[in-house]
């Protein structure tokens, strides 16, 4: 409905983005209008699918240049090698990894990225400690973990500056810490709690968060852990993307397409993915621009949201 030319009228509003029209001449009219403008908040959006769909695949980059590598298909359950790029509208096929494998970490960006550690089904049905560096090109192999290999945990930061918590092997629950300068992997102090399932993001390896694998969350300063605010919801293989003082994370296992927003201190619940989803990877660049793509549940999903905050969510003049 369109609204009526009218004078005289009643009106009421707190602010320039909400307010009521009612009354009024001609005449004496009923009607009542609400007009809603644009309201800035934090929104997910509908990308392009990525060509393979499946879950427990990392990523790196932004939002407008981001990349996809490993993962699982299900059914049945394979390891993928498949590297992708998104250019903000649409993925494509690259040179895959040179060893296929699932739930590994990422960082880095869509011309320089680090693939660490993850579990490889076949042929050795365990996790493993390498690593390999994306030149834009090509995947090559570099410096092995220190630690044992290990699946779902923590990572983030550049392909020269990386850090690496968490996650779990077929042995331990893990508080393992390790820092990457480029070259080497450096044992560095552990998290306070041993933490399986757990997920991460991190600008460099001076600067991370840890969250997911429960509600707890870590904040790591370069040097140390510290113990800080709980997520709202506590849950496993969570993704995210930010820094220490400013994280969107989102998505985790049972499937779930909760938000929640940290801004150094606390964490907020926000709106939510299209698509609900676990074992998701995100472009870990920023907490105002990030991209959600892939997961689970089985068989795995190929959908790819884009998070914009603030966003604009627009409501029209209605009666």
């Amino acid at each position: 409905m369109t609204g009526s030319a009218r004078y005289r009228m009643g009106n009421a509003g707190a602010n320039n983005t909400a307010a009521l029209a009612f009354g009024g001449d001609p005449g004496t009219l009923a009607t009542t209008l609400e007009f809603n403008t644009g309201v800035a908040i934090g929104v997910w959006s509908t990308g392009g699918d990525l060509n393979t769909a499946r879950g427990y695949v990392a990523g790196a980059g932004t939002q407008t240049a981001g990349i996809a590598f490993g993962g699982m298909t299900n059914p049945p359950a394979v390891d993928s090698a498949d590297t992708e790029i998104y250019n903000g509208s649409t993925w494509t096929e690259v040179n895959n990894l040179q060893t296929a494998r699932n739930a590994l970490g990422g960082a880095g960006t869509s011309t320089a990225a680090l693939a660490i550690s993850g579990f490889e089904r076949s042929p050795t049905n365990e996790q493993v400690r390498l690593v390999e560096l994306w030149n834009g090109t090509n995947w090559t192999e570099t410096a092995d973990i220190l630690g044992v290999g290990k699946s779902s945990f923590g990572s983030g930061g550049t392909s020269t500056s990386a850090l690496m918590f968490g996650g779990n092997s077929a042995t331990i629950v893990s508080a393992l810490t390790e820092s990457w300068n480029g070259t080497s992997w450096t044992e560095v102090n552990d998290l306070n709690s041993p933490v399986r399932f757990n997920s991460g993001t991190a600008s460099d390896n001076t600067n991370a968060l840890s969250f997911g694998g429960g509600s707890g969350t870590e904040s790591w300063n370069g040097t140390n852990w510290t113990e800080v605010a709980n997520l709202n919801t506590g849950r496993n293989d969570m993704a995210g993307s930010g820094t220490n003082t400013a994280t969107v994370a989102f998505g985790g296992e049972p499937a779930t397409a909760a938000t929640e927003l940290w801004n150094g201190s606390s964490w907020s619940n926000q709106n939510n993915l299209n698509v609900a989803r676990d074992n998701t990877a995100a472009s870990n660049s920023s907490s105002t621009a990030a991209l959600a793509f892939g997961g689970g549940p089985n068989p795995g999903i190929a959908a790819t949201e884009e998070w914009n905050n603030p966003g604009t969510i627009t409501k029209t003049l209605t009666s």
